[in-house]
């Protein structure tokens, strides 16, 4: 998988557009690269468009894993993630955002990008979930 990481300084936050096919070892060292950005920039919210990636692989116990292995890598369930894709992949990027969702991250899945930066953009009291802050 292959991204661009673009920061948004007016509405501190990072946009990241990737392609090619999304799979662990790719999305894993995107967020090394994602969370190195965030670090250094203090920002906490997240637009991942992954709109064109051609393809997506992983399992269901692949996809559980991911938010503790997110986790390991530094990236702490305070940061804000936004992802827009294609309705392909909406069944796969769900499933992901659910188990996000119920590990503590910020995470919800739009298949277009002004409703995800809305929603990005918004302060995080205005958006509760289940008696909790998103």
């Amino acid at each position: 998988m292959e991204w661009t990481i673009t920061l948004n300084e007016e509405n501190r936050y990072a946009e990241i557009v990737t392609s090619g096919v999304a799979d662990r070892d790719g999305s894993l060292e995107m967020a090394k690269e994602i969370y190195w950005v965030l670090s250094h920039s203090k920002t906490t919210k997240l637009l991942i468009d992954h709109r064109n990636i051609s393809a997506v692989s992983g399992g269901i116990v692949e996809i559980y894993q991911r938010p503790k292995e997110f986790k390991k890598i530094g990236m702490i369930p305070g940061i804000k993630v936004a992802e827009v894709v294609k309705a392909d992949h909406m069944a796969f990027f769900r499933f992901l955002e659910t188990v996000c969702i119920n590990r503590g991250f910020m995470f919800l899945t739009f298949d277009d990008k002004k409703s995800a930066l809305k929603w990005l953009l918004e302060s995080n009291r205005d958006r509760i979930i289940d008696g909790q802050e998103m």
